[in-house]
């Protein structure tokens, strides 16, 4: 048993070091697919007890054992974090970080509900339609579809919340990699995906992954009676999601045939939430970009 649980992690960290040579940082799981390594903080007392929110280290202590946050692309780097977890039969893969920006589709078989019936049920209702990309078998019979996102947008993670049986990982998330053994069995890379870069996340979906709206502010004065909730709702973001709901809002108005004559109210509004034009400008013009106008 020994010497198979030594072959999973030789197996995993060969594995690993192939996505890292993509651009895939990745940190080594557990059997239960679970970061292999223990919080250096877990015997630590609280330092800020109480009905507040704790500050958590995210490695910045310099020790190994802060999940997603120890993920890495550098092989020596990759080598050492298995090195510090034997136990290790599989590896993750972080999501939204460079270059690839990567969003995990994950499409579940557990519950009642058919979630590639309900992905495609999506696409038609929304017009989108997923591209030739990297897709992994699940243990259970489920995908996860690889798709990569814009640098300037964050994609939350979610549960159930697109369709019944669709989950996000998206940013402080990650995916189980292809070649991982887990306690119910092995992930692999499903025939003639496992050499593709993850496809850009086609903008009808991409603007479901995102957070709904919320409150509404006022409308400068800017942007008319035309397209005043798309500025509206820049205005609603909170920080954390301000660069999100810019971009949300630049697709939008450039596939309704407004993007030009919206980009200055949406600067001005972006300005409002925090942003600096350049950032601003930066996300609008990755907006025109990937619905396929000229900023």
């Amino acid at each position: 048993m020994a010497t198979t649980d030594r072959q999973a992690t030789t197996l995993a960290l060969a594995h690993a070091l192939s996505a890292a040579e993509r651009g895939l940082a990745v940190i080594p799981l557990s059997r239960t697919k679970l970061p292999a390594l223990r919080s250096p903080h877990r015997d630590e007392p609280d330092p800020h007890p109480g009905p507040g929110p704790a500050t958590r280290c995210r490695g910045e202590c310099g020790r190994f054992g802060h999940g997603v946050h120890d993920a890495s692309t550098d092989p020596t780097r990759v080598r050492e974090l298995f090195a510090a977890a034997p136990g290790a039969t599989g590896y993750g893969i972080a999501c939204g970080l460079p270059p690839h920006h990567l969003i995990g589709v994950d499409l579940d078989t557990k519950s009642s509900t058919d979630s590639s019936a309900a992905l495609r049920e999506l696409a038609l209702r929304h017009l989108f339609t997923i591209p030739a990309t990297v897709v992994v078998l699940t243990p259970s019979g489920g995908r996860h579809l690889w798709l990569s996102g814009p640098p300037d947008v964050v994609v939350p993670n979610s549960a159930s919340r697109l369709a019944p049986g669709i989950d996000i990982r998206g940013a402080g998330g990650y995916l189980v990699g292809p070649g991982s053994r887990t306690d119910h069995g092995a992930y692999t890379a499903a025939p003639g995906t496992a050499r593709l870069a993850p496809a850009a996340c086609p903008p009808a979906l991409l603007r479901l992954l995102l957070p709904p709206p919320r409150a509404h502010r006022p409308t400068p004065p800017a942007a008319g009676g035309h397209g005043q909730g798309l500025v509206q709702f820049v205005l609603a973001a909170h920080e954390g999601q301000r660069n999100t709901r810019l971009f949300w809002a630049a697709c939008r108005a450039y596939e309704e045939g407004i993007g030009p004559a919206l980009v200055g109210p949406l600067v001005e509004a972006a300005l409002h939430t925090g942003l600096t034009e350049r950032e601003a400008r930066a996300t609008i013009a990755s907006a025109a970009r990937i619905t396929g106008h000229h900023p």
